[in-house]
């Protein structure tokens, strides 16, 4: 099993960060730098040979893999181009160990049996574990982790009760999942994904999605029933507090966009408002919805400063994009596909959306800024009804709800195959310089 890389390691995707920077002219090392621009140490020369290659240091060379190096030579001995390019692990088996996983394109979807044919629901990642967790509405054994995304460990929920959200608080170091049945226990908690603690809600409703504001430090769920009080919030998974919806919607999926500093919430019912806004989880604002379709999902993306909405019905409009979660534009989608989840996939800087129904190869599609959407063809034309993007091992994961065999889906964030290459960032080095990853 292909391992992440440890948490102590730089992970270059995006935005590269840099462990040192040898900052080199001709023959001469002109500054050593860290990635905050703090000198490290003092100019020395080097020896090149006929080839053009670095031969010997007046000091050690740089310890440590993947350091970056900008040089006006195009070749360094013990560095390879930060070109992008990919190589075996078993060649460079230090440095691949260093970068871990670079997002470098969309990989083909496949799928994976998961030896429970539960009513999968949901599906979230821990970066801090290294784990995925969903959680299903049916049989035993509702809960199932997975460290990889193609190996799956079933876990037993605190109560069997119609799970169908969940989601990781990295500030609590704690999952939070809620259901749509139980008795006063439509809540549980986790900090493991394998030992679960029943919750009590403040409200028998049937809670549909729940997600955590890091910057409030508040989980918050939404509900498709109940009388004026289809939001509960809570700081801890632990005691929760209802709240006042905007409108008694049957309000399907939640998120919350640190830069907005904004709830956005998203319904399959309602006159012209099936969304609501919410700066605290307490006060709701409804918000004119730009068609009466079934919005089931809804996402946030920091990079394009966009909330992107999927719906289940509509035609030919069955996603809608708003820059601030309060005017909204609909949009045209790949095809009028059941769409049920959608996510940024921040490596990749795309959309990605996954459909419960539609015809064959598209139930998948994804969009680079959330307005033109293309489908992708996938292995398994089954139920999926949530997905999850994990950056640190490059991978989108789905699960479904009725595949007998085959009920997640997988597709990693790279074009190269990661249990056995990786790749090297591709970085632009100021001019006249070129760009080196040291090898170690």
């Amino acid at each position: 099993m292909d391992r992440a890389p440890s948490k102590k390691a730089p992970a270059y995707s995006q935005e590269v960060r840099v462990p040192a920077m040898l900052r080199v002219r001709g023959d001469q090392i002109i500054g050593i730098e860290d990635h905050k621009g703090n000198v490290l140490g003092m100019p020395l020369t080097l020896s090149e040979n006929s080839s053009g290659g670095i031969t010997r240091w007046d000091r050690p060379e740089p310890s440590v893999a993947g350091a970056v190096i900008y040089s006006a030579l195009p070749r360094l001995n013990n560095a390879l181009p930060a070109d992008g390019r990919t190589y075996s692990k078993s060649a460079f088996p230090a440095l691949a160990e260093r970068l871990g996983r670079i997002s470098n394109g969309l990989g083909a979807f496949s799928s994976t049996a998961t030896g429970r044919d539960n009513f999968w629901r949901s599906v979230c990642w821990s970066p801090e574990l290294g784990i995925f967790v969903a959680v299903a509405q049916s049989n035993a054994q509702r809960v199932m982790t997975s460290q990889d995304g193609k190996t799956w460990s079933p876990q037993p929920a605190a109560v069997d009760n119609d799970w169908r959200s969940v989601c990781w608080s990295p500030e609590l170091n704690l999952f939070c999942a809620v259901a749509a049945t139980g008795t006063g226990n439509r809540a549980m908690t986790s900090p493991d994904g394998i030992v679960w603690t029943a919750r009590a809600s403040a409200a028998d409703n049937n809670w549909a999605a729940v997600c955590w504001s890091p910057q409030l430090r508040l989980f918050c769920a939404v509900a498709i029933s109940g009388t004026g009080n289809r939001v509960m919030t809570s700081p801890d998974g632990v005691t929760w507090t209802a709240r006042t919806s905007a409108a008694d919607n049957n309000w399907r999926d939640v998120c919350w966009s640190p830069e907005r500093a904004l709830f956005v919430a998203v319904a399959i019912s309602g006159t012209g408002n099936r969304i609501m806004t919410s700066a605290d989880g307490i006060a709701w604002t409804a918000r004119t919805s730009p068609s009466d379709n079934n919005w089931t999902s809804v996402c946030w993306s920091p990079e394009r400063s966009i909330f992107v909405s999927t719906a289940t019905s509509g035609v030919g409009n069955r996603v809608m994009t708003s820059p601030d979660g309060a005017t909204w534009t609909a949009r045209t989608s790949a095809a009028d596909s059941s769409w049920s989840t959608v996510l940024w996939a921040s490596g990749l800087s795309l959309f990605v959306a996954a459909a419960d129904t539609g015809a064959a190869n598209a139930r998948v599609m994804t969009s680079a800024d959330g307005s033109a959407w293309s489908t992708v063809a996938t292995s398994n034309d089954s139920a999926w009804i949530s997905a999850c993007w994990s950056p640190e091992l490059s991978l989108i994961v789905a699960v479904s709800y009725a595949d007998p065999a085959n009920r997640v889906l997988t597709a990693y964030g790279c074009t190269y195959n990661p249990m056995s290459d990786f790749a090297v960032p591709k970085i632009t080095a100021p001019a006249g310089c070129y760009a080196h990853i040291f090898a170690g």
